[in-house]
């Protein structure tokens, strides 16, 4: 008696689900950021960049004898080393996607990842969040820094006092939203000399610009530009022709989400 073997038709191979895979991928990006030399430097000049000049200069002002003038603005004042920071951060944003370009690894990424737009979200959230912690934690730094020395010569103020708070909180959303900004122009251009040019015309060389307008033009669309929105955050007494404090920051966020966006149709549509 002979036993007839019937064969068993195998089924389909396991897929990963979304749950499993966005997790991985977030790890797969944590590993690039963290383990490339130049993002910790860079992280570490801003926070150097960000609390150390404004501390510098507390020094300065304390012993001019002439003092501050009487609009003196103690919180805008330990911020002031955003102006520079937030270059650093955006052009960290770009180099997290133009590095992979210009090295050729960007294959490798998309060889590991196929889905394209959940590694981008994935860089985008991982990148999110570091940026996020850095910031936050130089912008409550600075504050706390500078004002014990202000307040050697009772010039100092707390985050309880006017708009302080909002300032601090505002900043280090600001400069979350200039990274992220940065990740979406190296998306779109894939180089990095061309996304970070056009992350100084934007936030350095277009409101220098802008100031030679007509004041016409400045009130009714001028103040809607990202270097120009994304400064009222910053502001400590209202401007009847910009953009209120939130609404500005909304504004040049919604510049960065806009960034991402189309970079994210280009990483689709476009060869690695």
């Amino acid at each position: 008696m002979t036993t007839t073997t019937v064969p068993v038709a195998a089924g389909p191979a396991p897929r990963t689900g979304a749950g499993t895979q966005f997790p991985r991928l977030m790890a797969m990006e944590w590993t690039k950021l963290r383990t490339v030399r130049s993002t910790m430097w860079t992280l570490l000049a801003t926070l150097l960049v960000s609390i150390g000049l404004p501390a510098l200069f507390a020094l300065a002002v304390i012993n001019d004898p002439h003092g501050p003038g009487p609009d003196f603005d103690a919180a805008g004042f330990s911020l002031f080393g955003l102006f520079l920071g937030q270059l650093i951060v955006g052009a960290l944003g770009v180099l997290v996607i133009s590095a992979e370009y210009s090295t050729g690894s960007i294959r490798t990424t998309l060889t590991a990842a196929p889905q394209r737009l959940a590694m981008l979200s994935a860089k985008t959230l991982t990148f999110g969040i570091v940026i996020a912690v850095v910031s936050f934690v130089t912008t409550f730094a600075a504050f706390f820094a500078v004002q014990p020395i202000l307040n050697t010569k009772n010039l100092g103020t707390t985050l309880s006092e006017g708009p302080a708070l909002r300032m601090v909180i505002g900043g280090a959303l600001y400069i979350i939203a200039v990274g992220l900004l940065g990740l979406g122009l190296g998306t779109i251009m894939r180089s990095t000399a061309a996304a970070v040019s056009t992350i100084v015309g934007l936030l350095f060389v277009l409101p220098i610009v802008s100031g030679f307008l007509p004041e016409s033009w400045r009130e009714s669309w001028v103040k809607y530009l990202p270097g120009n929105a994304g400064g009222g955050i910053f502001s400590s007494r209202p401007d009847p022709t910009a953009l209120g404090p939130w609404q500005s920051l909304a504004v040049f966020a919604g510049y960065a989400v806009l960034a991402l966006v189309i970079g994210a149709i280009l990483l689709r549509r476009r060869d690695a």
